[in-house]
Parts: structure tokens; C-alpha cells; sequence
């Protein structure tokens, strides 16, 4: 047994860390709740453009919304830990804690490193939607929503579609339109340029994307190393509760 002295001393250090880790927790809870969002967003309003570069139906936002329902639970957990001082439950805490870091890592750093492959792969894959557009599949679809959404036309360009099959019999799609448009305008190259939206879809994603970067890269570090602060606070809290032999009450 500790002597009362130092145990009187531990105390307030204990509950100190208490404080901070409850705290770390509801922001880690938070954060998973955004996640939920951002997934169910994604599902909505996004899913046009991400089924349409992987050309299938895609899991990302349910890779997004199973993330935050884990991390949503885990953050209670970590509440549920700390208050009942369980130095087992605080080492699984930081395990946790631990994978989720290793996971936004190695995720941040590959994003970075093929950054310029998947850009490529995700042009290739719309110009290839342009080509082949016929306005009644499901690629097509999703092509009409991007423009529709985005307010942006083509891949780099509308000019983009002056090539393709689809330009030749009905011209550019109607889903480029700012307003109402009539057939005959949009097969005329002429007055196309006036009526419909100059902005490429792809161009625009990735402008704004590589405009970010820095942005985008240090919120990704930021959050990935955040999970630092949970693993060091847990670990010293189920430290000094198990050293110290200290009793919840």
C-alpha cells in the first residue's frame, strides 16, 4: 500500500487526468459524429461523382459512416473507461486510439504519395464516361448529376463533348445547361459557349483540390496525430491508477 501522503498527492494528479481524457473523448466522439455526416453527405450528393470514377457503385460513404459509428462508440467507451477508472478498459482505450492513428497515417501518406496517379485514373475514368454517354445508363446518370450539381460541363472543358458520338446526333447535354436550351443550340458550337457552362467538372474538382492541399494535407496530420494526445493521456491514466492502487469511489 501507498503511504496516505502520497496517495493525497496522486489523487488530484488522477483526477486531473480524468478531466483532460474525459474531455479528449467527447472531442474524439465529435469527431466521429462529423465522419457520420460527412458519410451521409457523401451518400446523397456525392455519390454520382465516386461511383463514377470507380464505374461502380462505390463504398466510400459507407466506409465513412461505418468509421464514425466505430468511432462514435469508442468515444463513449473512452468516457465510460475513465470515469469508472478501469485500467484495462483505459489500455483498450488506447489501443484503439493506437489503430486509428496507424489507419490516417499510412491513409494521409498514400493519398499524398499517388495523388497524381488516382487524379489521373479518376480523369481517365470521366473521359471515358464522355465518350460513351448515351443519356440513358447509369454512368450517364451520373454524369448528368455531376454537371447538373456542379454547374460544370466536360472534363476539362463543354468543349470536351465536340468529340464524342453523343455531340454528333444531339449535342452537348442538356445537364450543362444554365438555363433552358434548345436542341438546335446545343448541336450549334457557335452559341453553345454562350449558354451552357464553361467550367470542367474535372477541372473544377481538382483546382480546388490542388489550391487546398497544404490546407487538406495538415488537417489530415493534425487529426491523425491528435489520436496521440487520447493514447498518452490513457496510458498514464491507467499508469497511475494501477501503480498507485488508487480506489474509485
Amino acid at each position: 500500500m501507498s503511504p496516505p501522503s502520497r496517495r493525497l498527492q496522486t489523487k488530484p494528479v488522477i483526477t486531473c487526468l480524468k478531466t483532460f481524457l474525459i474531455s479528449y473523448s467527447l472531442i474524439f466522439w465529435f469527431t466521429g459524429v462529423i465522419l457520420l455526416a460527412v458519410g451521409v453527405w457523401g451518400k446523397v450528393s456525392l455519390e454520382a461523382y465516386l461511383s463514377l470514377a470507380s464505374k461502380e457503385s462505390t463504398n466510400a460513404p459507407y466506409v465513412l459512416i461505418g468509421t464514425g459509428a466505430i468511432i462514435v462508440i469508442f468515444g463513449l467507451f473512452g468516457c465510460f473507461a475513465t470515469c469508472r477508472g478501469s485500467p484495462w478498459m483505459l489500455k483498450l482505450y488506447a489501443m484503439f486510439l493506437t489503430l486509428v492513428f496507424l489507419a490516417e497515417l499510412v491513409a494521409g501518406v498514400s493519398g499524398f504519395i499517388f495523388r497524381h496517379e488516382i487524379k489521373a485514373k479518376m480523369g481517365t475514368a470521366f473521359q471515358n464516361a464522355l465518350t460513351y454517354y448515351n443519356s440513358t445508363d447509369s454512368i450517364s446518370a451520373a454524369v448528368d448529376t455531376i454537371q447538373r450539381t456542379l454547374h460544370c460541363c466536360g472534363v476539362k472543358n463543354y468543349t470536351d463533348w465536340n468529340t464524342t458520338a453523343y455531340f454528333r446526333d444531339k449535342g452537348i447535354p442538356a445537364s450543362c445547361c444554365k438555363d433552358k436550351c434548345s436542341e438546335e443550340s446545343l448541336k450549334d458550337p457557335d452559341k453553345v459557349g454562350e449558354i451552357v457552362y464553361t467550367t470542367g467538372c474535372f477541372a473544377l474538382v481538382t483546382s480546388v483540390m490542388e489550391a487546398n492541399l497544404g490546407i487538406i494535407a495538415g488537417i489530415s496530420f493534425g487529426i491523425a496525430f491528435f489520436q496521440l494526445i487520447g493514447i498518452f493521456l490513457a496510458c498514464c491514466l491507467s499508469r497511475y491508477i494501477t501503480s498507485n492502487q488508487y480506489e474509485m469511489v
